[in-house]
Parts: structure tokens; C-alpha cells; sequence
């Protein structure tokens, strides 16, 4: 990991380690190292944040109808992708979830990229980094879920198209939904974890033009992962703000 990488995070730890540590202890959650609870992965994370906050308040600054720049283009071609994605998925209404899934998109992709820079580790191959990832997606496709359906409604989605195997059919139905937070965790981890150390396997034995190879590969498993990250959170949210009766079977 680069010096200033290390020395942001000790000063993040300077500035908010007593108080994150005092209210981690307020919530009987005890860190495994209570000098330092902040590591160099939330560090990055933070950057990734300030980047994508950076991002759209330039692209909303240089916002130009007559002499559009190339952060206007880049912001319209990612805007245009995801809303695609978003109307053929989604459906009617799309447009309250735009925010959220677009931010899924760029902050696992820019997470995942960072593997690419010398000196730099990849975030997303911290299984903490995909699990929180994952469980606020779970909570923001049950959120909207429920308000868009009602608490009857919406836990009439997991009871079946039969009432006599409702009994049945609710178990299988929570199960299924919290396995979801697993296989979006373990998906996104494995991949960049695999793909993190297959590249730094071969820097080692040949650091010379062959590991560009699998930077390229890393590059094109970091897109493919944050899309399916993304597509799979609009799905959740298609079958989770649908209004019918009975959705269909629910996505693992």
C-alpha cells in the first residue's frame, strides 16, 4: 500500500478512531484493534466517495447544453447506460432508483479499478467491503418493497399463490431473500480476490509485458462484476416494488 495511503488512514484514526471505537462499544460491537479501528480498505472507500461526490458536482458545475465537455459526456453515456437498464428491468418508475443503482455501479467499479494502480490493494477483496455493500441493498430493495406494496402487500410476496402452503412457502421465502446478501458478497469478493491475486502471481514470475494480460483481465472483471452487482439490485427491486399479488419466484 502507497506512504500516503497509510498516512491518511493514521490520521483518520487520530482525528475519528476514540469516538468510532466509543460508539462501536455503545452498540456492543467490540473492534479487533481498538488503537486503530480505521484500516487502509474504509480509507479507500472514503476516497471513492469523495471522488463520486467530486464527479457530479463537476459534472453539474460544467452542466453545458451548447458546449458540452468530456465530463458532461462521460456523465450523460453513464446516465444514459443505467437508465437503460433501469427501463428494461425496473419498468414503470424507474426513476426514484436511478440515484442508488447508478452509485452501486461507480463505487464497486471504481473499488474494483483501484487493483490496477501499482501500490494500490482492491477494496472489493475485503469481504467486509461486498457485505456492506450487500446488506444495504438488502435493506434498500425491502424498504421501497414495503412502502410501495404496504406491510400486507408486500409480505403477501412471500407467502406463495396458495394459501394452504403459505406455511411452506414463508420460510423458503426469508431464507432465500438473506441468501441473497451471501451470494452478492461472495460473488463480488471471490472475483476480485481471485482476479487480485492471479495478477500479482504473475507480476512476481514475469514482471515484464505478460501481467499486462491480466491487468486487462482485471479491468474486464472489475466491469463485469459492477454491472452484475448493479443489474442484480435492479432486479431485486423490480420483483420487490411490483404490485401483483404473487411475483414469481424469487432470485437467489
Amino acid at each position: 500500500m502507497l506512504p500516503w495511503i497509510n498516512a491518511l488512514t493514521a490520521l483518520l484514526n487520530h482525528w475519528f478512531g476514540a469516538s468510532l471505537v466509543a460508539l462501536l462499544t455503545a452498540l456492543h460491537i467490540h473492534t479487533a484493534h481498538p488503537s486503530h479501528p480505521i484500516n487502509n480498505s474504509l480509507t479507500m472507500q472514503l476516497v471513492v466517495m469523495v471522488l463520486l461526490i467530486g464527479f457530479f458536482i463537476h459534472s453539474r458545475i460544467v452542466l453545458s447544453v451548447t458546449k458540452p465537455g468530456t465530463v458532461q459526456h462521460t456523465a450523460e453515456l453513464i446516465h444514459e447506460f443505467v437508465t437503460n437498464q433501469a427501463q428494461q428491468v425496473i419498468g414503470h418508475g424507474y426513476e426514484r432508483y436511478m440515484p442508488f443503482v447508478t452509485v452501486v455501479l461507480l463505487f464497486i467499479l471504481i473499488c474494483n479499478c483501484f487493483g490496477l494502480l501499482p501500490g494500490f490493494e482492491t477494496p472489493t477483496s475485503d469481504p467486509v467491503v461486498p457485505l456492506g455493500i450487500a446488506l444495504l441493498t438488502f435493506v434498500y430493495y425491502h424498504y421501497h418493497g414495503l412502502r410501495e406494496n404496504g406491510l400486507v402487500k408486500y409480505v403477501k410476496h412471500f407467502l406463495g399463490p396458495i394459501w394452504w402452503i403459505a406455511p411452506l412457502m414463508l420460510p423458503i421465502e426469508i431464507i432465500s431473500h438473506f441468501a441473497r446478501i451471501m451470494s452478492l458478497t461472495i460473488r463480488l469478493y471471490a472475483n476480485m480476490l481471485a482476479s487480485d491475486l492471479l495478477t500479482l502471481a504473475f507480476f512476481s514470475l514475469i514482471p515484464i509485458a505478460v501481467p499486462v494480460i491480466f491487468l486487462a483481465l482485471h479491468f474486464g472483471v472489475s466491469l463485469i462484476q459492477a454491472y452484475i452487482f448493479m443489474l442484480l439490485t435492479m432486479i431485486y427491486l423490480s420483483i420487490a416494488v411490483t404490485h401483483e399479488e404473487h411475483p414469481g419466484e424469487a432470485l437467489g
